[in-house]
């Protein structure tokens, strides 16, 4: 049986950094397919000594690890590209990206058993849905940190985020973390699939594309308050959000209140891990003005989250205004996101 599936993760009424299982989001191009765990396989082929199956219960016979990291969609808060701001809450803009602690076999502990050859630097990962979805991986990011995650916060994989075995590929884009994962084929080059030369190519300005760019770049957004939400007059109030970076480690976060006037760095608390949501906290004394509320993120390679100018500037933005959250109009969207606080407390996405 099939259906199709499609749920965003409800930053707006979450704190902490980890996402609960059943809030993850959720994106299944041709549905959640019925696998009975008993029957399912994994498959290493290819450029390989010795060709390997796994069923689920060999596998977890298999040394774990278990390691935070994000998954975000290359298609969240692409709604940003247009050119007026999207009316949407948090969850519309930014919901196609979640947090957990995944657990699972090591995938260098699995090509090193397997016996890749050293010409082999890609391998392509594919899924047991109804379309087979593919994408090619090169093979050192496999060895750096890819796991075959059988476990999501303690719990097996719920249906709709791969059970019974999924790839992690931490930092990349969603869909290269491979759901139902069936198989692993050891090549030499990248297989060009049509999920890595046609829906998650990057059009650029100038109708140039961009093929295999594979990090999410870093990224904030404030969460509360945010778009929907009203305060109740002035006073005291607490700016939260989340920053994450598929480089690496969360440096600092600044906030501003004033559409960036002013910046002033932003508590981190709880673990601060690689390629993990981080969140941030800021006390904020609101005087019942006008305000606009900012967040920017800076990770350990030096990346800084761009202004919107600063982006558009070099991605382009649509020339009509996108009033559907699913019409994606382009990837790997991670400028600044800005909230307007107006005197009644009704809080909006703008611009700044």
């Amino acid at each position: 049986m099939l259906f199709r599936s499609h749920a965003r993760t409800p930053h707006h009424q979450l704190n902490g950094s980890i996402t609960p299982n059943s809030l993850h989001f959720s994106i299944n191009h041709a549905g959640i397919p019925a696998i009975d765990p008993a029957q399912h396989k994994l498959v290493i082929h290819g450029m390989v000594k010795q060709p390997l199956e796994f069923t689920l219960e060999s596998l977890s016979k298999y040394p774990m690890v278990t390691r935070m990291a994000f998954v975000e969609c290359a298609g969240n808060s692409a709604p940003m590209f247009s050119n007026q701001p999207f009316q949407g809450t948090v969850q519309a803009l930014h919901g196609l990206a979640s947090n957990s602690e995944w657990t699972g076999v090591r995938l260098s502990t699995l090509l090193d058993e397997a016996g890749i050859d050293p010409k082999a630097k890609w391998v392509l990962a594919e899924g047991a849905d109804a379309h087979y979805l593919s994408r090619s991986i090169p093979t050192k990011k496999m060895y750096d940190d890819a796991l075959v995650a059988i476990y999501q916060n303690g719990e097996r994989l719920m249906p709709g985020n791969g059970y019974p075995m999924r790839l992690l590929v931490p930092g990349y884009q969603g869909n290269m973390n491979v759901k139902f994962l069936r198989r692993l084929k050891a090549v030499e080059q990248p297989a060009y699939t049509y999920f890595e030369t046609r829906a998650y190519a990057q059009i650029l300005p100038g109708g140039r594309i961009q093929r295999f760019h594979f990090p999410m770049m870093v990224k904030s957004f404030i969460s509360s308050p945010s778009h929907g939400m009203q305060l109740r007059g002035p006073g005291l109030n607490l700016i939260t959000g989340v920053a994450y970076s598929g480089m690496g480690r969360i440096r600092r976060v600044a906030v501003s209140a004033d559409g960036g006037k002013s910046w002033a760095d932003a508590a981190l608390t709880g673990p601060v891990e690689p390629q993990s949501f981080t969140r941030f906290n800021m006390p904020w004394q609101w005087n019942g003005q006008p305000a606009v509320l900012m967040s920017r993120a800076w990770d350990e390679t030096g990346a800084v989250q761009p202004l919107r100018a600063e982006f558009v500037a070099q991605r382009g933005e649509t020339k009509e205004p996108v009033t559907n959250a699913l019409a994606f109009p382009n990837q790997h969207y991670n400028s600044i996101t800005a909230w307007g606080v107006a005197p009644n407390g009704e809080v909006k996405h703008v611009y700044a």
